[in-house]
């Protein structure tokens, strides 16, 4: 039974993924719902403020007389409030459905465990921890948000064979990006950036090659665009002002900013634990770090990352920007055309 039950839930995580960058500070939720050894209904959770993946799932199955002798696998716990939507554990009592299984319980206090016990009471079989590493990769994002009350960071960059992540720049130069990467790489980063919360750069890094910081070659939302400005660099022409998407500013200078931009302030000694404490105020749940180098220490310096994607390209520069140093092994890499991406995970 152990065997099918991991099969189920692992069904449960690939439904799960489908939702993200769409379910914003609520998790990413999966959920099937099996009689005799066959799925009659499946779901996920596909945006914020829409059905929960429970019911979903349940809508879906064609026979509703075969719930009362079915099991229900959920990757996370059941809500058991009222919300944006109905308690999904009332929903899943009400359909009598006798065995549930889940991976993780929430930590999100409207939840927590109440979801489990609301389901106990009406004297359903409730199993949990399935797979649960599993689950808490998953909703890596989500647990991290809700435990340590920051958003979960991740790192990007691309350097050179020569350990450059770019040239160094001089008063004159075109702005502009110069490209180490492939269009594969190039393509798959919109792709990331589509499944954050926030996406963050320095004022060097705007400078340098004046980013528009959207998504252009993947289908999804746009994150919103954070950038660093503690001294007012950032000029009237750059991208990230152009009022197509809404844009933060942290800086230390009263200065307004056009477009559909904020700024907050902050000190010139402002530490990264306060940008994140910011962005946890403004339930950004993940934020997609992409450069520059300055940035990039700042994180690496104080601890305070989750996970690093770095992309080692085949040409050389000689010269430049030093690329921020990873005083560990990758946890994973994957080759990519003439060159390779090293993913870490901060296991600290």
């Amino acid at each position: 039974m152990i065997e099918l039950d991991k099969k189920y839930m692992r069904r449960c995580f690939e439904l799960a993924s489908h939702g993200l960058g769409l379910t914003r500070t609520n998790p990413l939720v999966g959920s099937v719902i099996v009689h005799n050894d066959r799925i009659i209904g499946e779901g996920y959770h596909h945006e914020y403020g829409g059905p929960h993946a429970e019911v979903n799932a349940i809508r879906n199955v064609k026979d509703k007389s075969l719930l009362s002798e079915s099991t229900i696998y959920i990757n996370m716990e059941p809500c058991s409030h009222f919300g944006k939507t109905p308690p999904c554990s009332t929903l899943i009592s009400n359909h009598k459905i006798p065995r549930v299984v889940i991976s993780n319980a929430d930590p999100f206090p409207s939840v927590s465990g109440r979801g489990i016990e609301a389901l106990q009471k009406t004297g359903a079989d409730v199993e949990v921890g399935l797979l649960e590493g599993e689950g808490t990769f998953v909703n890596r994002r989500f647990l991290r948000f809700h435990t340590k009350k920051r958003p979960y960071v991740i790192l990007k960059w691309a350097e050179t064979a020569d350990g450059f992540i770019d040239l160094n720049r001089q008063p004159g130069d075109p702005v502009g990006t110069n490209w180490i990467t492939n269009e594969v790489a190039r393509t798959l980063v919109h792709k990331w950036r589509s499944e954050e919360a926030g996406l963050m750069v320095g004022t060097d890094t705007i400078l340098a090659d004046n980013p528009k910081l959207n998504v252009r070659r993947w289908k999804g939302n746009s994150p919103l665009r954070i950038a660093m400005d503690r001294n007012g660099r950032i000029p009237e022409t750059a991208n990230i002002l152009d009022g197509s998407l809404d844009t933060l500013i942290f800086t230390s200078d009263q200065e307004k900013y056009s477009g559909k931009t904020n700024s907050i302030i902050i000190d010139h000694d402002a530490s990264i634990e306060d940008l994140l404490d910011e962005l946890y105020g403004l339930k950004i749940i993940s934020l997609f770090v992409e450069g520059g180098q300055k940035l990039h220490n700042s994180f690496i310096n104080s601890g305070i990352w989750d996970e690093a994607r770095v992309f080692h390209g085949n040409n050389t520069f000689s010269a430049g920007v030093k690329a921020p140093q990873m005083y560990t092994s990758p946890d994973e890499e994957f080759p990519f055309e003439n060159s390779s991406l090293k993913i870490f995970y901060n296991h600290l």
